[in-house]
């Protein structure tokens, strides 16, 4: 497990030298890291729309759900824009770090920052939506959208068969925020894999 450990470590280390090498200025960077993830945003919410409710895009609301993908593209990219930033230090640190199980500790703050975008998520939505509501014939208020979302997250907690329509576009909605968890483990696949078949041999010494 060590040499896995390793292993990872090093494809960790390389992939922060490319992007430290490929970034550029922040100035230039974030701008195009922003608008990348605004349209990853509103991407997965048109995924996720068609895919589990589809009838609300082609019905009465359908400008209401069509006009809501701006303020969850924004709100969303800006999450994913700060969440890369503090992941980016954690690698940092955990690159630093001494044994194996402190730089998997390290890397398991990732797992912190998906709880945290699941509540943003949530969030998201009910800002959106009332925003959104207010340029409508009946606006609603914060404090009702918020109570509505509440009732969902229980709903899919207590009877999640019940609810796998809201569970999947959740998950779909959570997929921009999830990319550096999605990278910590497919190079720990990759580097278990390389270690177990013999194509990687570790040198690296800490």
């Amino acid at each position: 497990m060590n040499a896995i450990i390793l292993t990872w470590k090093s494809s960790l280390r390389d992939l922060l030298t490319i992007y430290e090498t490929k970034r550029g200025s922040l100035i230039t960077f974030f701008p195009k890291l922003f608008l990348f993830f605004v349209l990853l945003n509103i991407l997965c919410y048109w995924w996720a729309m068609f895919t589990a409710f589809p009838h609300y895009i082609h019905g009465s609301e359908g400008t209401h759900y069509f006009l809501l993908q701006f303020p969850v593209g924004f709100l969303g990219a800006i999450f994913d824009s700060f969440s890369l930033f503090v992941t980016i230090l954690i690698i940092r640190r955990a690159l630093k770090s001494r044994s194996s199980s402190e730089y998997i500790a390290h890397l398991s703050l990732d797992l912190v920052i998906a709880l945290v975008a699941t509540c943003w998520v949530l969030f998201v939505f009910s800002f959106s939506g009332w925003i959104i509501g207010l340029f409508e014939a009946n606006p609603e208020f914060l404090s009702v959208r918020n109570e509505a979302y509440e009732q969902r997250i229980v709903g899919a907690v207590v009877s999640p068969s019940e609810n796998k329509r809201n569970i999947y576009f959740g998950v779909i909605m959570g997929i921009s925020a999830c990319l550096p968890t999605f990278v910590h483990i497919s190079m720990f696949v990759r580097s278990g894999f390389r270690v177990l078949t013999g194509l990687k041999k570790v040198t690296i010494e800490e």
